[in-house]
């Protein structure tokens, strides 16, 4: 007998501001996940110190290290929702994604599924920021899915939050249903 399982997605959200648009894609995504699908949003990237070597041992590792960790290793694949800043990746995900590639060679996403998409100021909703986000995590360890993109100019959201934006929601959770087929 084969019981299905929910797949798990973890999304980290590029941005600190609560209120950010794409703090706001990203609970789209978990309120539009298809069926069979958990969506987490992680909290507490902001918590992070700056990657130190010297803190990456069991014996002084920061508990929120610790706990990106342990979430991340348990779930199935990863989401990236990112604004840009200044044309490229905001201190906090190029943070996260430092801690999270340790150790090298086997980081928590080693091997899993991992897309990156969001929005930015501007007409390119983010592109370089989301290129260089690809490429950073394609060398700490998760299989980044090239083929999953979505950038969004925040001009375009009219001042409207993005679940006001039938289109916007359903490239969101083709995103997402893309990313859970991507899981081996």
């Amino acid at each position: 007998m084969t019981v299905n399982r929910k797949l798990t997605v973890l999304v980290l959200v590029g941005s600190l501001r609560k209120a950010s648009v794409n703090r706001q894609i990203a609970q789209l995504a978990a309120e539009t996940a298809p069926s069979g699908v958990t969506v987490t949003v992680c909290e507490g990237l902001g918590e992070l110190p700056f990657y130190n070597e010297d803190l990456d041992a069991p014996a002084v590792l920061p508990a929120p290290v610790a706990a990106l960790r342990a979430v991340a290793a348990d779930v199935d694949a990863a989401l990236v929702i990112t604004p840009e800043y200044n044309g490229t990746i905001p201190a906090v995900l190029k943070n996260a994604i430092d801690w999270l590639s340790r150790p090298f060679g086997d980081g928590a996403l080693k091997g899993k599924p991992l897309a990156v998409i969001g929005a930015a100021l501007g007409r390119y909703g983010g592109v370089w920021a989301h290129d260089e986000t690809r490429k950073s995590f394609g060398l700490a360890g998760p299989r980044v899915v090239e083929e999953i993109k979505l950038s969004v100019p925040i001009g375009t959201l009219d001042g409207k939050h993005p679940r006001e934006h039938a289109q916007l929601v359903s490239d969101v959770r083709d995103v997402v249903a893309k990313l859970a087929a991507e899981v081996r």
